[in-house]
């Protein structure tokens, strides 16, 4: 199998993991974490594990003049990325906050031909509007728009989170083509941990861990383990081999995994729009992750 479907392959785990990751974190949030809590519990614990592996990895030096690239990928891809997620989604609703988040592959599209000068194909630009109308058709068909507190700001802040993924996987595609993933990670992670630290400590220091159930505890597990630690491991061994613009598509197969996962829970059902809105993604995913001949 070649390091291209290897590629694929991690992205493709990445958005399963993430489309668990949403049913299982809202029995976590807010009524045993806080959400900004959450999230220094998320990158520490994460730090922590990138570090340990580290120890036991063939060692490589970092050149001093990537470290400020480093810091803007932590600022783009952890600190801001996560923080204004969970604002956002406080303040909206989560539809609107889904339907926003799907706009990062576009965005990254436009950034990629700015900043890397990436040629804009006919393809992939018609695949990432297959994959945008299948994911709206899938978030929005038979919901409700839900309550929000403040709905333009909120709006408006997982929109700069898009924005800000975007920028992460423009930044970080340039380390990866000259070091390995282990080698910068850990002080993305480090630096990030640093960025959120004064935002959370707070509300971390307000959990009652005693007072978790062993059920909740091990979906926390998760979130540590898999849904941050493990995916930004594969997104990065991922872009070592894919573009940025073939990465940031997969985000639309988030809502699809989500639905099966749902579906098999019983918290969901299974439609003509749902399987319609299926195809038109994983379409969409096929068109841009072709190679040019």
């Amino acid at each position: 199998m070649s390091k291209r479907y290897l590629a694929l392959i991690a992205a493709t785990f990445v958005s399963i993991i993430y489309g668990v990751t949403f049913t299982i974190a809202k029995d976590v949030m807010p009524t045993y974490i806080l959400p900004f809590g959450f999230i220094v519990l998320r990158v520490g614990g994460s730090v922590i594990l990138f570090w340990l592996i580290w120890l036991f990895l063939p060692k490589e030096k970092i050149d001093r003049n990537d470290f400020p690239r480093i810091i803007a990928a932590a600022f783009f891809g952890v600190a801001f990325n996560m923080l204004t997620f969970f604002k956002g989604l406080s303040l909206t609703s989560p539809i609107s906050a889904s339907v926003l988040m799907v706009t990062t592959p576009i965005i990254v599209l436009i950034l990629s031909a700015i900043i890397l000068k990436e040629r804009m194909l006919k393809r992939k630009v018609f695949g990432i509007i297959l994959g945008l109308v299948g994911t709206a058709f899938l978030i929005l068909y038979g919901k409700s728009v839900g309550d929000a507190t403040n709905a333009n700001l909120g709006n408006l802040l997982v929109f700069a989170n898009a924005i800000s993924y975007g920028f992460y996987l423009i930044v970080v595609k340039k380390l990866m083509e000259k070091y390995s993933a282990f080698t910068f990670v850990k002080w993305i992670y480090l630096f990030g941990f640093l960025m959120v630290l004064p935002f959370g400590f707070t509300e971390l220091q307000a959990v009652e861990f005693s007072a978790i159930p062993v059920d909740i505890a091990w979906k926390i597990g998760f979130v540590v383990v898999f849904s941050t630690f493990l995916t930004y491991l594969l997104n990065l061994l991922s872009m070592k081999e894919l573009k940025p613009t073939t990465v940031a598509v997969f985000i639309y197969l988030q809502p699809v995994f989500a639905t099966i996962f749902a579906i098999g829970l019983g918290k969901d059902e299974l439609n003509l729009i749902k399987i319609g809105a299926a195809i038109l993604i994983f379409s969409g995913v096929f068109l841009v992750t072709q190679k040019k001949k």
